[in-house]
C-alpha cells in the first residue's frame, strides 16, 4: 500500500525509508484511496478518563522540558519495539520486523539472537513480528509472549518459554499458539502485547485493513478484529476468560473483548501510577488520535468507524457521540502518517520528565508531550524535532525511556533536561 501524503518538506525521513525499501509499518492511515469524514463540531466530554481521586498527583510541564535522543545501539534490522524482561538483568529487548529478538545488555547486541521466528513470520509493509510482552513473573517461569503476522498473513499470539541452559536464549520448541486471528488485508493488524496491572494479557487489534473499515470490524462484537482483547493467560488452555471482561455470557459477542472501536491501536501501554490506559490509535487520513482510560473500565467505544479521532466519519456529518470515548489528543495526519504510541515516563534519572505521556509519529519524527495527570481533551505539546523514523517507545526496568528508529536500525535513549 501507498505511504500516505505529507506536506513538502515535512517528511525527509519518509522518503529515507522509502528509499531504502522500509516499507513504514503504520502507513496505516491511508493513501489517496481512503475516504475521509468531516467534523460536525464538538463532541461530548469522554468517557472512562481517569477521576480526579484516581489521577496521578504529579504534574508534568511540557513547557519546562528540552529532551533529547542519546543513541544507545544501532545494527537492528527493522526495529518495533524495545522492552525490558522484569528479572534485574537490566537487558532490554529489541524486536525485529523480520521475525527476530535481539538482546541488549549495557549497550552491546548479543548473538545469537534470544528468539528467531522468522520462518513462520511474513514481514514487510505492515506484518512481521510486531509485539512482545514478558509474563509478570517472568524471571520464575521463563514465559513471554509473542504477536506476529504468520505466512498466510493472519495474527498469531503465541507464548514461549526461555531456555532451562541458556538465560540469553529462548527455547524455540516450547512454542505454544494461543490465539489466531484471519486477517482479510495485509494492514491495520495492530500486534501489540502488553500485561496490564491487574496480570492479564492485553492485546491489540486492528480493524482488519483497506480503508475505512469496510467489514464495521470497529463497531461489530462478533469479531476479534478493531479491540483491545484481554486473556488469562494462566487459566485454561490455550487461554482462560477474565469472568469481569465485559462481554462474557453475551449472545453474539466475543468475551475475549475488553474495548472496542479501535481502527489501529499499534502501541499502547499502562501507566504504573494512575491506573490509566493509553492508546495511540492510527487514524485514516484526517486525524490521529491518542486515548486516555481508566484501566479498570470494560466494554468502552472508543469511536472507529462513527468517529475518526474528534470527528464525525461514517456518517461524515450528524453522527451520534453519545458514549464514544473521545481522544485525549489529536492531531492532523497530514503532518505525519501514524501516531506512536508511548508511555507515561515514571523514571528518576530526568525529573523534568515525570507525569509526562510522551508519543510521536513515524513519519515526522516529531515527539509530542501531554500532562497525565492533566484534564482530556489537551493540545498536544511539541517537545523534539528528530530525524528519526521512531516505530516505539519502550521502558527498562528502572522506567527509563527508549525508542527505536525502524529505518536507521537503532535504539536511543530519551534523556531530558529543565528548559
Amino acid at each position: 500500500m501507498a505511504l500516505p501524503r505529507a506536506p513538502e518538506g515535512v517528511n525527509a525521513r519518509r522518503r529515507v525509508a522509502a528509499g531504502l525499501g522500509l516499507l513504514v509499518v503504520l502507513a496505516a492511515c491511508g493513501g489517496p484511496e481512503d475516504a475521509s469524514g468531516t467534523t460536525d463540531g464538538p463532541p461530548t466530554s469522554p468517557t472512562g478518563s481517569p477521576s480526579p481521586s484516581e489521577e496521578p498527583r504529579e504534574r508534568f510541564d511540557p513547557e519546562g522540558v528540552r529532551p533529547t535522543l542519546e543513541p544507545v545501539a544501532r545494527g537492528f534490522a527493522s526495529p518495533l519495539l524495545v522492552t525490558n524482561a522484569g528479572d534485574g538483568t537490566g537487558r532490554l529487548f529489541v524486536v525485529e520486523q523480520g521475525g527476530r529478538i535481539r538482546i541488549l545488555r549495557r549497550g552491546r547486541v548479543l548473538d545469537p539472537p534470544f528468539l528467531d521466528v522468522s520462518s513462520l513470520v511474513i514481514a514487510g509493509g505492515e506484518q512481521g513480528l510486531l509485539g512482545l510482552a514478558f509474563h509478570p513473573e517472568y524471571e520464575a517461569n521463563g514465559r513471554f509472549f509473542v504477536n506476529y503476522t504468520d505466512v498466510d498473513g493472519d495474527t498469531v499470539v503465541a507464548e514461549y518459554r526461555v531456555s532451562s541452559s541458556d538465560p540469553d536464549r529462548a527455547d524455540p520448541g516450547s512454542a505454544r499458539v494461543l490465539l489466531r486471528i484471519d486477517q482479510p488485508f495485509p494492514n491495520h493488524n495492530g500486534g501489540h502485547l502488553a500485561f496490564g496491572p491487574d496480570g492479564y494479557l492485553y492485546i491489540g487489534t486492528g480493524d482488519g485493513g483497506s480503508a475505512a473499515d469496510p467489514f464495521g470490524n470497529g463497531q461489530r462484537l462478533d469479531t476479534l478484529l478493531g479491540k483491545l482483547l484481554r486473556i488469562d493467560v494462566d487459566g485454561e488452555r490455550p487461554y482462560g476468560i477474565p469472568q469481569d471482561n465485559p462481554f462474557v455470557g453475551r449472545e453474539g459477542a466475543r468475551p475475549e473483548i475488553w474495548a472496542y472501536g479501535l481502527r489501529n491501536p499499534w502501541r499502547f501501554s499502562f501507566d504504573p501510577e494512575g491506573g490509566a490506559l493509553w492508546i495511540g490509535d492510527v487514524g485514516q487520513n484526517a486525524l490521529e488520535e491518542v486515548d486516555r482510560a481508566r484501566a479498570d473500565r470494560g466494554a468502552l467505544n472508543y469511536g472507529w468507524n462513527v468517529m475518526e479521532g474528534d470527528r464525525c466519519f461514517e456518517p461524515p456529518t450528524g453522527c451520534d457521540p453519545e458514549g464514544l470515548v473521545q481522544p485525549m489528543a489529536v492531531y492532523p495526519t497530514g503532518t505525519g502518517c501514524a501516531v506512536i504510541g508511548g508511555h507515561v515516563y515514571r523514571g528518576a534519572e530526568f525529573p523534568a520528565l515525570r507525569g509526562g505521556y510522551l508519543f510521536a509519529d513515524i513519519c515526522n519524527g516529531l515527539i509530542w508531550g501531554l500532562d497525565a495527570a492533566g484534564p482530556s481533551p489537551q493540545e498536544p505539546v511539541r517537545l523534539l524535532d528528530t530525524n528519526h523514523a521512531i516505530s516505539s517507545f519502550g521502558l527498562d526496568e528502572e522506567g527509563e525511556l527508549y525508542v527505536t528508529d525502524l529505518a536507521s536500525g537503532e535504539v536511543l535513549h530519551v534523556t531530558a533536561e529543565p528548559r
